[in-house]
């Protein structure tokens, strides 16, 4: 595809690095000319200098013959306006913004083709948010992301000493969950990566990848890690909009508490949430932290715009006596230096919204995609059409099935049935597979997968 990404941010840059390395034709936009030099020099893509909702720089980025244009700059209006350029001028098909503030989000019907011509709205802030939730819902997890309208949930959790399956093999899962069925689909241990079966031995600090149906999910991860105590008490370093965010989406849940180094936006926190609590001062100020019971704390959210503070306020909450650590990191570098022995979970907002972008560029019908690992593997959500003649899938037994060597069948989603993938089970047309590939370069075979012959109408 000829794909066109406005704005060299974090976001824009995650976004062209990862569509180029899956054979797309990137160009992009942006008024930094030293960035755009360096990204030139180190990626096989073209770049463009200049506004990003200029006509003429929409022209030289190639829109008149596109096939995709994101808008991913720091500025709603900016992303607004050029997709609105890029529709009326060069009638490009696929268009999709960065939209940050609510307060477009809120008017119904404000985009589509007779309004402004948006087709697919992304908001880091609220996927990040609703990332977070879902780890804090499950105390043991390092990533949580869900399938089938949030039917179908994938866990990853680290095996603690002492749990049920550690040092076992893996066919004695089914012992130890009796009725409930799921799918261990990946084990990362160190930097190797094991696609198990029966025999594999699950070992302590393993990382394991397992997917079922998301009623079941907390059962099956007390056999990998010891349950935790529920969560109860949240505190969040950061009142920008993730923070916001977050604290009203868990505020009526548990008990919140948000720390904002800015007084006028603390009194916009307290005019705004009902029951947290806010606080004015600085999360790495040890005073506030002791005053605050950070030993009670069941979870630290370090969500503020800065790296080092976000590192630097989760170091002293784990060192005081937090129980579990998050923080918002978007350089990649500190996450390999800080991830799993300082902090709990690293959270990357790129690697958050890009699955949701990676979605619409996926060949075949896919429907949902997420990023795992940050970027080195995805997890995907398909659908089988055709018959026995047009598809690879249709008609056939999953054990029959020739898929690449990375990838694994988790689940399949027939109507309102959730089934566990067996190798016996036959694939029926409309049939959701739901797919955890761990070496990305063989994504495009899995997509492959999902296609039809010429024959299919």
């Amino acid at each position: 595809m000829k794909i066109i990404v406005l704005g060299a941010g974090q976001v824009g840059l995650t976004v062209a690095r990862s569509l180029v390395l899956e054979d797309n034709e990137v160009t992009v936009v942006d008024t930094n000319g030293a960035i755009l030099e360096e990204l030139e020099n180190n990626s096989d893509l073209r770049t463009v200098k200049g506004p990003a909702s200029y006509p003429e720089v929409l022209r030289k980025a190639g829109a008149e013959d596109a096939d995709m244009i994101i808008a991913a700059t720091d500025s709603d209006e900016t992303n607004i306006v050029a997709i609105q350029i890029a529709y009326t001028l060069f009638r490009t098909p696929a268009k999709i913004a960065r939209i940050r503030s609510m307060e477009y989000m809120r008017e119904k019907n404000l985009f589509d083709n007779d309004n402004i011509p948006i087709d697919v709205i992304i908001s880091p802030e609220q996927l990040v948010t609703e990332h977070v939730q879902r780890i804090i819902e499950h105390p043991g997890a390092i990533q949580v992301v869900d399938f089938a309208h949030g039917r179908v949930r994938l866990v990853g959790v680290e095996v603690q000493a002492g749990a049920p399956m550690a040092g076992r093999k893996l066919s004695d899962l089914t012992g130890l969950l009796g009725d409930i069925e799921t799918r261990v689909m990946a084990i990362y241990r160190g930097e190797e990566v094991i696609i198990p079966d029966g025999p594999t031995v699950v070992l302590e600090e393993d990382i394991v990848f397992f997917m079922g149906i998301r009623t079941y999910t907390g059962t099956v991860m007390q056999q990998f890690h010891h349950e935790d105590m529920p969560c109860k008490r949240v505190m969040i370093a950061g009142g920008g909009n993730i923070g916001l965010l977050l604290a009203r989406k868990l505020e009526n849940l548990y008990q919140v508490k948000i720390i904002e180094a800015k007084e006028e936006r603390a009194d916009v926190l307290a005019s705004t949430l009902h029951s947290a609590m806010v606080l004015h001062g600085d999360a790495a100020n040890q005073e506030i932290l002791i005053n605050e019971n950070i030993q009670e704390m069941d979870v630290f959210c370090a969500l503020t715009n800065d790296d080092e503070a976000n590192i630097l306020s989760a170091m002293l909450a784990k060192r005081m006596g937090a129980r579990k650590i998050m923080s918002l990191i978007n350089r990649p570098a500190y996450v390999d230096l800080v991830e799993r022995d300082i902090i709990d979970v690293a959270i990357s907002p790129q690697q958050i919204t890009i699955g949701a972008l990676l979605t619409l560029i996926r060949r075949g019908d896919v429907v949902a995609v997420h990023s795992l690992r940050r970027g080195s593997a995805e997890a995907l959500e398909g659908i089988a059409h055709g018959d026995q003649d047009t598809s690879v899938l249709v008609g056939r037994a999953i054990g029959d099935i020739k898929l690449p060597s990375s990838a694994s069948i988790g689940v399949v989603v027939r109507g309102q049935e959730v089934m566990v993938a067996h190798h016996d089970l036959v694939i029926e047309p409309e049939d959701h597979l739901i797919v955890l590939i761990t070496n990305k370069k063989q994504i495009a075979d899995v997509e492959k997968l999902f296609q039809v012959g010429i024959t299919f109408v």
